[in-house]
């Protein structure tokens, strides 16, 4: 395992598909570089198998169309949000749990498992970030065959990076200092729904909770103890939503709810701290990804 060294900060996001990056820790994403942080997003498939969920955006019926439109906003989202390098893992959108294009031999999915790990530790190390952000474990609630196959590889190219033994000629062995897992908590989804309650519209997030509570999951929310306090950078996250225009419908219900309501809610994004290989304290509440770390 290689030293940690003093460098430029660096933080690297592993996400499934294009939009991801928007609605998953994207106001954290600009706070890091307002901060002078490098971040690096990784898009491990190219969106093929989505829908187009903005009725007001009409394209032909056509994977490949909607792919070229999936980058075209990604690179626009990247921008607004200033992430430094975009690297392409390279895989076919899987399509949902129990979906025809679960079967295409190119997607992530059914991509041979060493082969993911391996691609996404050479982007590892190349970019040599301190801080490593993959996707929490869901199989039950939303278990995308693509998000479950991002926590699962990002967990072993963490480790494998590391490793001098292992991916060879696949550059120089780098140990980032900490993992960490995004995801969207019962308390954060609790915030949203009485924000969104003001609206006076049917409440989606009531109905997550509504189905969440039927599923008998457990609230794991305590188990996120790294929140990140973004209100200054809310606009930031809408843009990059905004320029997903053949996901996000500007008068949806990801927009319903003013950036003002959610900075009185609940103005935070969490974090799972997976591992950590620098001195931190399991029993803090961290404000700060790099909390910890050591960098130029």
């Amino acid at each position: 395992m290689t030293t940690m060294d003093l460098r430029e900060p660096c933080a690297l996001f592993v996400h499934a598909h294009p939009d991801d990056e928007a609605s998953k820790g994207s106001a954290t994403v600009a706070k890091l570089v307002a901060q002078g942080v490098r971040c690096v997003l990784v898009c491990c498939t190219g969106g093929e198998a989505g829908e187009v969920l903005n009725s007001k955006v009409e394209i032909p019926e056509d994977p490949e169309v909607l792919a070229a439109l999936r980058r075209a906003e990604l690179l626009e989202s990247c921008d607004i949000l200033g992430f430094a390098e975009l690297h392409w893992l390279g895989y076919r959108d899987s399509g949902m749990k129990d979906s025809d294009h679960n079967a295409h031999p190119d997607n992530f999915a059914n991509a041979p498992f060493d082969e993911a790990v391996g691609r996404l530790v050479g982007v590892i190390r190349a970019e040599r970030p301190q801080v490593l952000v993959g996707y929490a474990e869901d199989r039950e609630f939303y278990a995308h065959p693509d998000h479950v196959r991002v926590h699962e590889i990002t967990r072993a190219a963490f480790d494998a990076a590391g490793d001098p033994e292992q991916f060879v000629d696949h550059g120089a062995p780098w140990q980032a200092s900490k993992l960490y897992e995004v995801g969207f908590t019962r308390r954060q989804i609790t915030a949203m729904a009485e924000a969104y309650d003001a609206t006076g519209g049917e409440n989606p997030f009531r109905e997550w909770l509504a189905m969440w509570e039927a599923s008998g999951l457990p609230d794991e929310s305590d188990l996120y103890r790294t929140r990140i306090e973004v209100g200054e950078f809310l606009d930031k996250r809408r843009a990059s939503l905004l320029a997903h225009r053949t996901q996000i419908d500007p008068d949806g219900f990801w927009m319903q709810v003013s950036d003002d309501q959610i900075r009185a809610h609940y103005p935070y994004e969490e974090y799972k701290l997976v591992v950590a290989h620098v001195p931190v304290d399991p029993h803090d509440i961290e404000t700060d990804l790099f909390n910890g770390v050591k960098h130029a």
